[in-house]
């Protein structure tokens, strides 16, 4: 057997037919995709197993969510401002319907979860689900709308409406930043896709990620800034 830390050690052993014989390939592409699944079976035990070894962890809906609030624990960190307290570890579900699923599998574990959702009408579904209010107390289903004042349907992405707009504009292409500042109770992801195609928000996640990392967090507006302390304070006060 090999364990699951020497995974590169593992080797795929094929025999298409009697009288070309046994083959022993030294990488993972061959013809037939089956040969793999023990590995992927492998991989994915894991991944899983990766998620318990933090005691403390906030559940977040998706990877773009995970992108913002690393970069900006990062900078915050880096500059001694408001950061997520050690030890807490971001977990993405893939989407908000699936929270409860992933708040689910940790607290059985015994670990301390929160969940982070948007105030659009996918977080608001997921928040009236009776199982995740049975796992959570209301102090632990921290919502973004909470976070930013005057948006109506909050995603994550509204905590940063003023920078994203520039980021939108000035490395994705979109200029919207006209339309954002007009119509400040409107979500920005929503101005965007209605303005521009093919916008994607793991592109402008990807471009924030940059952005704040060369600028900083004194290129944030004191609005962002304070929602940002506003959120981190409610995350670190609910797994506490």
């Amino acid at each position: 057997m090999v364990g699951s830390d020497e995974l590169d050690l593992v080797r795929i052993v094929e025999m298409t037919d009697r009288k070309t014989g046994t083959k022993v390939h030294t990488r993972l592409a061959v013809d037939d995709p089956k040969s793999i699944y023990p590995l992927q079976a492998a991989l994915g035990y894991d991944l899983a197993q990766s998620m318990f070894t933090h005691q403390k962890n906030l559940v977040v809906e998706g990877v773009t969510d995970l992108l913002y609030i690393e970069a900006l624990n990062s900078a915050f960190a880096g500059q001694g401002g408001a950061t997520l307290d050690d030890g807490i570890a971001l977990v993405p579900a893939g989407s908000a319907s699936k929270v409860v699923y992933y708040s689910t599998i940790l607290t059985s574990q015994d670990l301390k979860v929160a969940a982070l959702l948007d105030s659009d009408a996918a977080g608001n579904k997921a928040v009236e689900q009776e199982a995740l209010w049975q796992l959570l107390t209301s102090k632990r289903i921290l919502r973004t709308g909470d976070h930013v004042t005057g948006v109506q349907r909050a995603e994550i992405e509204d905590l940063l409406r003023v920078s994203l707009g520039l980021v939108a504009r000035d490395e994705c292409g979109w200029d919207s930043v006209s339309t954002i500042a007009a119509q400040p109770e409107r979500p920005i992801m929503e101005i965007l896709d209605a303005e521009h195609a093919e916008v994607s928000k793991w592109k402008l996640a990807r471009a924030f990620v940059r952005w704040v990392a060369n600028s900083g967090t004194h290129a944030l507006t004191d609005d962002e800034q304070k929602s940002w302390v506003s959120l981190t304070t409610a995350a670190n006060k609910a797994l506490a």
